[in-house]
């Protein structure tokens, strides 16, 4: 008779983070993913994480989403919500910090 592994069956992932939970948010986040197929479509995909001075231009550009959105819902250009476009560039700006806070640490 085979002797079972202490560990059989065991998953340690108590301590990670809980990635299910961006289900709660499908419909937001598939009006973000509208967003990201529009500058897809516009310019090309991953062309955002090239832009010069990106954390500021997406700072600039989540808030003039924000702004705009007192004067219409939709945005002009994509006819998509301003509230998404404001979430896409929070996101952009996001994943830009990261990044380059993860190449700092790789670099020490």
């Amino acid at each position: 008779m085979k002797e079972k592994n202490e560990y059989f069956g065991a998953k340690f992932d108590q301590k990670k983070p809980k990635a299910g939970v961006l289900l709660d948010f499908g419909l937001a986040l598939l009006e973000v993913a509208k967003i990201g197929t529009f500058g897809i479509e516009k310019y090309s995909r991953g062309s955002w994480s090239h832009v010069q001075d990106g954390q500021i231009r997406y700072s600039d550009a989540l808030m003039r989403h924000l702004l705009a959105e007192n004067q219409s819902k939709f945005d002009s250009d994509s006819n998509l919500l301003h509230a998404a476009h404001a979430a896409w560039n929070a996101l952009a700006r996001l994943e830009l910090m990261l990044r380059e806070e993860q190449n700092k640490e790789k670099k020490e």
